[in-house]
C-alpha cells in the first residue's frame, strides 16, 4: 500500500526540495509514498487570495483565517484521511506516533504561519503535533521532521533491521559507535567491538545505551526495555513553530 501525503503550506518550496532528496526522494521513486504539496493561497479569499487577518482583541502579527484552511481540508480529506495541524500546543511527536502514522493510508499536513491559527481551525483537524518546546517561523520544518520520521518506517523504505533495532525501539539513547581508524588521537576503539563475540557486543552496547540514557535523558528510563539488548538508537531532536 502506498502512503499518500498532502501538505498545505504558504511556502511550497520549503518542503518540495528536501522531500525530493536522499531517502525521501528514493521512497517516492519506489512508489512507497506519494507526496503532494499545495499552496494555501489556492484557497485564499478575494482577488488577493488573502489567508490571514488581524486578531480580535488586538495584538501583534496576523492569524490564519479559518475559511481558506477549511476549504483546503475539505478539498483534500477522504474517509481514510488523518488531518494533522503542526502547532506548539499539540501532542509532542514521538517515535511511537511515527509508527502509528506510518500505518495509516492518507495524511494531510496543515502548516501554519504568522502568529498562529484561528482557534476554530482546531475543530477541523484530527491531530495536533508539536516537535518540541521552541519557536520556529512556521509549520513547514516540523512537517518535514514528522514526514521524514514516518516514511522511513514504511516497509521496504530502508533495511528492515535498521528500523526494528533503532531509535527508541527499546526506549534508550544511542550507544557509542566507532569505525576506522582503530586509534585516533589517543582514543581507541573498544576491543570488544572487534572480538567477534556478537553476544558480548550486544550486551556491551546495551549497557552503554543504558549509561548514556541515565546521564543524558534519565526521563526516558521508566519507559526503557531494560532487559532487551539494543543494537541502534538515536538521540531525540525536538522543536516546534510559533
Amino acid at each position: 500500500m502506498t502512503l499518500e501525503i498532502d501538505i498545505v503550506t504558504l511556502f511550497p518550496g520549503m518542503v518540495e526540495a528536501p522531500l525530493a532528496q536522499s531517502i525521501p526522494g528514493r521512497i517516492q521513486e519506489q512508489g512507497l509514498a506519494t507526496i503532494r504539496v499545495h499552496d494555501l493561497r489556492d484557497w485564499g479569499l478575494g482577488r488577493h487570495r488573502s489567508v490571514d487577518d488581524a486578531p480580535y482583541g488586538g495584538g501583534a502579527g496576523m492569524i490564519l483565517r479559518p475559511e481558506p484552511v477549511a476549504a483546503a481540508i475539505d478539498a483534500l480529506r477522504r474517509p481514510a484521511s488523518t488531518v494533522i495541524l503542526l502547532d506548539p500546543v499539540g501532542e509532542v511527536f514521538t517515535h511511537a506516533r511515527a509508527v502509528d502514522l506510518a500505518g495509516r493510508a492518507h495524511l494531510v499536513f496543515v502548516c501554519p504561519r504568522y502568529e498562529g491559527v484561528d482557534e476554530r481551525i482546531r475543530s477541523l483537524v484530527d491531530l495536533e503535533l508539536s516537535i518540541g518546546d521552541y519557536v520556529l517561523t512556521g509549520g513547514e520544518l516540523p512537517a518535514l521532521v514528522v514526514i521524514d520520521a514516518v516514511i522511513r518506517l514504511l516497509p521496504g523504505a530502508i533495511e528492515a533491521a535498521s528500523t526494528a533495532e533503532e531509535s527508541f525501539s527499546g526506549g534508550l539513547l544511542e550507544y557509542p559507535q566507532y569505525t576506522r581508524p582503530p586509534s585516533f588521537r589517543g582514543m581507541d576503539v573498544p576491543a570488544i567491538l572487534s572480538s567477534g563475540d556478537h553476544g558480548a557486543v550486544a550486551s556491551w552496547r546495551h549497557e552503554q545505551a543504558l549509561e548514556r540514557t541515565r546521564l543524558r535523558r534519565p526521563d526516558l528510563l521508566p519507559d526503557a526495555s531494560a532487559g532487551t539488548p539494543i543494537t541502534k538508537a538515536r538521540r531525540p531532536r525536538r522543536g516546534a513553530h510559533a
